[in-house]
C-alpha cells in the first residue's frame, strides 16, 4: 500500500499520485489498496459536498467525510468550504457509473484517521516533520502536519529574536521542517 502523510499538496504531484489518477483501473488499485491519493477540490456545493478532480473521475466528498473531528468537537463548515482550489488527500470509499460519468466516493476523515494512527502517534518530541504553513495568528502559524491536519507553531519557536507577528518570518504555502515539541 502507498501510504503518504505528507502536507495537503505535497503528494499532488508524484508519480504515484498521477499513476493512480490517470485511469479508472489507478483509481480501482488506490480504493482497493487504501491508499491516499490527492485531487484538487474544485466546488463546494450547497449541501457542502466537495466535488473533486481526479483527473479520470468525478470525485464527490460529502460532509461528514471531510474532516476528522476530535471527540465532542463540531464540523466547522469554513474547514470544508477553505478547501476549494487546493489539493485534498482522500481515500477512495468506492466507484460507480453514474449517466456515463465515473462517480468516485470519497473521504478525508479516513485518511486523517490512517495519518493520525499510522504517523502522528508514532511521534516523539525532538523529531523533525515536513510541515506546510497554512495560516497565521499572532499568537503563532498553523501548519499542516499531514493530510490537513493542524498543528500550531507557537511565536515563540518561530524565532529566536523577538518578532512582532509571524509573517515577519513565515508566509502561507512556505513549506517547512518543524521540531515534534509536544503531542496531545
Amino acid at each position: 500500500m502507498m501510504t503518504s502523510f505528507k502536507p495537503e499538496g505535497e503528494l499532488y504531484g508524484t508519480q504515484g499520485n498521477r499513476d493512480f489518477l490517470a485511469s479508472p483501473a489507478g483509481l480501482e488499485r488506490a480504493m482497493l489498496s487504501g491508499s491516499i491519493v490527492e485531487g484538487i477540490a474544485t466546488v463546494c456545493d450547497s449541501s457542502l459536498r466537495l466535488h473533486v478532480d481526479l483527473q479520470c473521475a468525478h470525485g464527490i466528498l460529502e460532509p461528514q467525510e471531510a474532516l476528522l473531528c476530535r471527540a465532542g468537537e463540531s464540523r466547522k463548515d469554513i474547514a470544508i468550504v477553505s478547501r476549494v482550489g487546493k489539493p485534498v488527500a482522500v481515500r477512495i470509499l468506492s466507484l460507480e457509473k453514474q449517466n456515463g460519468e465515473l462517480i468516485a466516493r470519497l473521504s478525508r476523515r479516513l485518511a486523517q484517521e490512517d495519518c493520525v494512527r499510522q504517523y502522528l502517534s508514532a511521534l516523539r518530541p525532538g523529531d523533525l516533520i515536513p510541515a506546510k504553513v497554512t495560516h497565521l495568528e499572532s499568537f503563532g502559524a498553523f501548519l499542516d502536519i499531514g493530510c490537513g491536519i493542524s498543528s500550531l507553531l507557537s511565536v515563540d519557536c518561530i524565532s529566536v529574536s523577538r518578532i512582532a507577528h509571524p509573517r515577519d518570518r513565515l508566509s502561507c504555502g512556505m513549506s517547512l521542517t518543524v521540531a515534534v515539541k509536544a503531542t496531545d
